[in-house]
């Protein structure tokens, strides 16, 4: 931080501080400004209502906000109040949701599927097979692939969220931050669920082996921004699943799906 307060005359933050997804990563207000004022800077503070993803939607972003108890103010989950900028819905099992993508990719929408970092990441060598490893009783299919060079006719992880042959493959948060399509799925798995009226993050059910190994309080906070990030990659509409029949159960109710 401080490198880039000399780097530049004016140097200008841009923060979403709900996309901290591993310990020790830095950027928010409260450091850059700690810092600043170390220096006798003037910070000036301002909040970028526009935003374009998911539509534009704003209603569906706070409703994620508010889903996952991410800011001090944010209400109890409540019912998706519905937008014509987006779509919620939550499918019955992990094929539904795949079916229910590639019906939207059919139609000429781009659509990708998301899960936590629930299941072993497998590495994968060129002329090799994916391995299946995201198993949801008898659906499987694999984690995108994790290097810069294809494997079996699947495409390297930089393409894997614009490439035709990407579809099929689980995207893991590490691939699918910082990118969008049109059909966003999003597989809830063990490491967080919701019991009767809150989140409860298990850190024995994250294969994020950095991660597992933060802090108990940090460890939640780091499993709500990842479901954050993987929850608004979507530019028309979201489907939801949890492996969790009560967290599944909360996400019918809330869709009203």
């Amino acid at each position: 931080v401080e490198e880039l307060l000399d780097a530049a005359r004016v140097p200008v933050f841009l923060l979403d501080e709900h996309q901290v997804v591993r310990p020790g990563e830095l950027g928010s207000y409260a450091e850059i400004a700690a810092k600043a004022e170390e220096k006798g800077l003037l910070v000036r503070s301002i909040d970028l209502n526009g935003q374009f993803r998911c539509g534009g939607s704003r209603a569906y972003e706070q409703w994620v906000v508010n889903l996952l108890g991410l800011a001090e103010d944010a209400a109890a989950p409540a019912p998706w109040p519905g937008d014509d900028r987006f779509q919620v819905s939550v499918a019955g099992s992990p094929a539904d949701l795949e079916t229910q993508l590639a019906a939207k990719l059919a139609d000429g929408f781009g659509a990708r599927m998301t899960a936590g970092f629930c299941w072993k990441w497998s590495d994968a060598h060129t002329g090799a097979s994916l391995v299946h490893d995201v198993v949801i009783g008898d659906w499987q299919r694999p984690w995108n692939v994790k290097g810069d060079r294809g494997v079996d006719g699947a495409p390297p992880s930089q393409l894997w969220a614009t490439d035709p042959a990407g579809f099929g493959q689980v995207g893991c948060i590490y691939t699918a931050q910082g990118f969008e399509y049109d059909w966003n799925g999003v597989i809830f798995g063990p490491d967080l669920v919701w019991r009767t009226d809150r989140w409860v993050a298990d850190p024995g059910a994250s294969k994020d082996t950095v991660v597992a190994r933060s802090k108990a309080g940090e460890f939640e906070q780091l499993i709500k921004h990842t479901y954050k990030v993987l929850l608004t990659r979507g530019m028309v509409g979201t489907i939801l699943y949890s492996t969790d029949p009560e967290t599944q159960e909360m996400f019918h109710n809330l869709s009203g799906s």
